[in-house]
């Protein structure tokens, strides 16, 4: 997946065209495939049209997103927009490729996202104080 230029995105819409997930759920993920991919490529790396990252690598990378940016309250966070499963990823990446926010090579499909990782494993509090704690935060 790589994100698509855009101008102003009216996520309410496009959540509401959905009806499962809410806006601030859209923007996570935009967000999170921003941090995935500079990650995968590093800044400065290949121009936006080529820095495609895979859908296991953008649900690892949300799932540390989610970590970094809630803590100990990724889960419930996550919860809260009806992301249970690494397969909701999935289903709001291609709600985005649908309304042209992202782009998607012929290889990219929903099947890429399926049980890429257990949440209550990986929201687990043992795997978040230990997360949490190699970032350096108390």
């Amino acid at each position: 997946m790589s994100q698509s230029a855009t101008a102003e995105v009216d996520w309410r819409r496009l959540a509401a065209r959905t009806g499962l997930y809410p806006a601030e759920a859209f923007q996570f993920v935009r967000d999170g495939l921003n941090r995935t991919s500079e990650l995968v490529h590093g800044p400065g790396g290949p121009s936006e049209a080529d820095r495609h990252v895979s859908g296991q690598q953008l649900c690892m990378g949300l799932r540390d997103y989610a970590i970094e940016r809630y803590g100990m309250l990724a889960l419930s966070v996550l919860s809260g927009w009806n992301v249970h499963r690494t397969d909701d990823f999935g289903r709001i990446v291609f709600a985005m490729i649908d309304a042209g926010l992202f782009s998607k090579s012929q290889r990219d499909c929903l099947d890429d996202f399926r049980c890429v990782f257990d949440f209550q494993e990986a929201f687990s509090r043992d795997r978040l104080v230990s997360a949490i704690g190699r970032r350096g935060h108390p």
